[in-house]
């Protein structure tokens, strides 16, 4: 894996909802027009992570509301392909973007239960804003942002 060159590319959106369909941590995955009906009319980046032409992992957002912000909706790596900074890479890309493009934030809301993503957001300097508690707690959502550099 170490030799290998990950590559990211964007808007790949096919690749990205198949990749989705295959993370064991998605109960219930979302079909194309979900997709379709988030991302159509506003700004978005799809990400899709590659090694040697596989789809490994994705990252997709789109603008928020407020236009000001720009929420990071859904991603994923495959079990296989963790532990390898693939999330990572993927959320620096939509990091960069995002401030390229001059949103004031990142928006994020995961699950408890997503251990391995909180620890990534928190490294990467992430604030916890609240959480929006289910029925259990490891379904409890937990809505994080980071706000972006833009000088």
């Amino acid at each position: 894996m170490k030799n290998n060159k990950i590559l990211i590319k964007t808007n790949c959106l096919e690749d990205a909802i198949s990749l989705s369909q295959q993370i064991p941590e998605f109960e219930s995955v979302y079909q194309k027009n979900e997709y379709n009906n988030r991302l159509n009319g506003v700004n978005s980046l799809v990400l899709t992570a590659y090694i040697h032409d596989k789809p490994i992992g994705f990252k997709i957002g789109y603008e928020a509301p407020t236009k000001q912000n720009f929420y990071s909706w859904m991603g994923g790596v495959l079990p296989k392909f963790r532990k390898f900074g693939i999330a990572e890479k993927l959320m620096t890309y939509q990091e960069q973007w995002a401030t390229k493009v001059r949103y004031q934030s990142i928006l994020v809301k995961t699950r408890n239960k997503h251990i391995a993503m909180i620890k990534l957001l928190q490294k990467h300097n992430y604030i916890k804003l609240g959480i929006i508690p289910y029925d259990t707690d490891e379904e409890t959502r937990i809505l994080y942002e980071k706000k972006l550099n833009l000088s």
